[in-house]
């Protein structure tokens, strides 16, 4: 089969679409504290700017993949980019939190329709190419971490000098001019005759959604309250719901004999707890140089620039021969205690700090951590299945991480408040709160690393070439 003359040009619109979709969790950082200003958001309910578009995005991924077989990717790719211009109208123009909620769980749709049909069309793209499949996938897998640290920058930048809806409005233009260009560069993929499970999408989705909600009003509510209690029961048997109806379809979006595939269900434990304790450090870091240190929204952008930047580095350049050289259970161990470490570093920072002794070392030790995870996890999820199960060992693992990240997040904030994270304008008692947020995920790297090392298998090392051809970057 002679490759397609357009493949090169139609990679740069997947990686475009890969960096946007990543920027999206990223660009939102710097501008939260003047979106909790500006729209009353309570210390609670900020992390719903994160959470929605998490939620909505790792719920439906699984979905976002079938639709993708059921009606082609092309259609899928360009119907997610119409609901991320959606959402990200609906997110600039809000003019309270629940309006920007909804518009973050908007674009979170758009961006688990657009993930896994730019993997189905880079793959038909590169189809019959062996040599230059391993380029194409590290110059898709590269736009991840360009995307988190361009949203860092530019989210500062947007903040400072404009305002914060601006950050919303920067996706219509770049997503008008890739719609533009789909049908002259993307090619027609036919669907394939399937059912679609919406009952397992809205069950797992629905149950997600309401395990987060719970953890996020129980301290306010008390964890033994009745609500607390009604609700993660609730959320508990939609979960169950879920499982009961992949063990029973014949065309379930997460048919349950993958999990019999060796070390699946290890790595996506690992990329849980990895979430679960990255997306808090990323969290409370922002506004601990901000509400603390009193940073502005620009020089906040740039602050985090230095983590972000080495995070890219060691992804793109470092990771892979490690991988080639030691395999991948010794960096996923090693590389959730150095995360941890990172995280300990930080729970020491205090009101009379600085950013150069309080802010920076810990976060760069916590980047080196996460570099050594994230790649070895996604490869180890996915290497171990069949070349058809390697869209869904994909989208699983892409799950649970956004699932970790949100639960994480919901928690953390849960005992930051507590610890007087919630009393803005009082500098003590925020340092205080957000303290103890990074020593309770530092625990869960810990412990992260600590499961990781009993329930791993030790895989012989793999080609770095090879790994790349298999693995699909999705996290900031």
């Amino acid at each position: 089969m002679s490759p397609d003359p357009r493949r090169w040009w139609a990679l740069s619109i997947l990686a475009a679409a890969q960096f946007m979709v990543i920027m999206d969790t990223s660009i939102i950082a710097v501008a939260i504290p003047e979106m909790q200003n500006d729209l009353g958001f309570s210390p609670v309910a900020t992390q719903w700017i994160f959470n929605a578009y998490a939620v909505a995005f790792g719920g439906l991924l699984l979905l976002g993949g079938r639709l993708s077989d059921l009606f082609g990717a092309r259609r899928v790719f360009a119907a997610g980019w119409g609901t991320l211009i959606l959402g990200s109208l609906i997110a600039a123009l809000a003019q309270q939190a629940g309006t920007e909620i909804a518009g973050r769980a908007v674009q979170g749709i758009g961006a688990a329709l657009i993930a896994p049909a730019a993997m189905t069309l880079l793959m038909v793209l590169f189809a019959g190419q062996p040599k230059e499949l391993p380029k194409a996938m590290a110059f898709y897998g590269a736009a991840a971490p360009a995307g988190g640290t361009a949203g860092v920058f530019l989210g500062g930048a947007i903040t400072q000098w404009m305002s914060w809806p601006w950050v919303f409005v920067v996706y219509l233009p770049i997503g008008l001019l890739t719609l533009a260009l789909v049908p002259a560069l993307l090619p027609p993929v036919p669907g394939k005759r399937s059912r679609m499970d919406l009952g397992g999408a809205l069950s797992v989705t629905a149950g997600l959604a309401l395990a987060v909600y719970a953890i996020v009003q129980a301290p306010d509510r008390g964890w033994g309250s009745t609500s607390t209690i009604t609700q993660l029961g609730a959320a508990a048997v939609l979960l169950v719901a879920f499982l009961a109806i992949q063990r029973t379809s014949t065309d379930g979006l997460m048919p349950l004999r993958i999990w019999r595939t060796p070390n699946l269900a290890a790595a996506n434990i690992a990329m849980t707890l990895l979430g679960a304790a990255w997306i808090p450090m990323w969290y409370f870091l922002n506004l601990y140089v901000q509400q603390v240190l009193g940073f502005g929204a620009f020089a906040s952008g740039a602050a985090l620039l230095p983590m972000t930047g080495l995070m890219m580095l060691l992804m793109v350049g470092v990771t892979g021969r490690l991988i080639a050289s030691y395999g991948t259970k010794p960096l996923i161990v090693s590389g959730l205690v150095i995360l941890s470490a990172g995280l300990g570093l930080l729970a020491t920072a205090d009101s009379q700090g600085t950013f150069l002794s309080d802010a920076l070392p810990g976060s760069l030790v916590s980047a080196v951590g996460m570099s050594l995870v994230f790649i070895p996890a996604m490869i180890t999820a996915i290497g171990g299945v069949s070349p058809e199960q390697g869209g869904l060992a994909s989208g699983i693992v892409n799950t649970t991480y956004q699932v970790g990240s949100a639960l994480g997040l919901a928690a953390m904030t849960a005992i930051a408040n507590s610890q007087g994270a919630d009393k803005l304008g009082d500098v003590s008692a925020l340092s205080d709160g957000f303290s103890a947020a990074f020593a309770g995920a530092a625990v869960l790297a810990l412990f992260g690393a600590g499961l990781a090392a009993v329930t791993l298998r030790a895989p012989k090392p793999v080609a770095t070439t090879k790994a790349a051809s298999k693995t699909e970057l999705a996290a900031s």
